[in-house]
């Protein structure tokens, strides 16, 4: 079964990381999509540490590009060589971002093969995703 479940963060004042958006795009058990959107002050406490690693990432760009939206998707596309040479796929948060230009305020999209850090291979951001694209059953 694919996972399409998707983050999308958007950034009102780009260069502003304190406030955003939190959408969250996943199917619920049932197999309807569900759309759940977060103001920075809904994300969990225990999440936030999470937060700051995609903002991390994103401060890559430098101070010329300023992100506005991003789309967080969780996938095996991470490889770590281990000593004996063999490689393992593991859970790792790939990021796609749409970024403004400071003076011209012209847009491009980046992607992990623009940088590489936009590849978050850290559990806490995996968790992250996990946290909010995951249907909790309340029975």
């Amino acid at each position: 079964m694919m996972n399409d479940a998707e983050i999308q963060i958007q950034f009102p004042q780009p260069g502003n990381w304190q406030e955003f958006t939190l959408t969250a795009v996943y199917q619920d058990a049932d197999g309807y999509t569900r759309i759940d959107r977060y103001t920075q002050d809904e994300i969990p406490a225990n999440q936030t540490p999470a937060m700051a690693a995609v903002v991390a990432a994103l401060v890559e760009l430098g101070e010329d590009w300023q992100a506005v939206q991003v789309w967080a998707r969780l996938g095996k596309n991470a490889l770590t060589l281990a000593e004996d040479g063999t490689y393992t796929m593991i859970d790792a948060v790939s990021l796609t971002v749409e970024a403004v230009y400071a003076e011209t305020r012209g847009r491009r999209i980046f992607t992990a093969s623009d940088y590489p850090a936009f590849i978050i291979t850290d559990p806490a951001a995996v968790a992250f995703f996990k946290h909010f694209t995951t249907q909790y059953e309340h029975e």
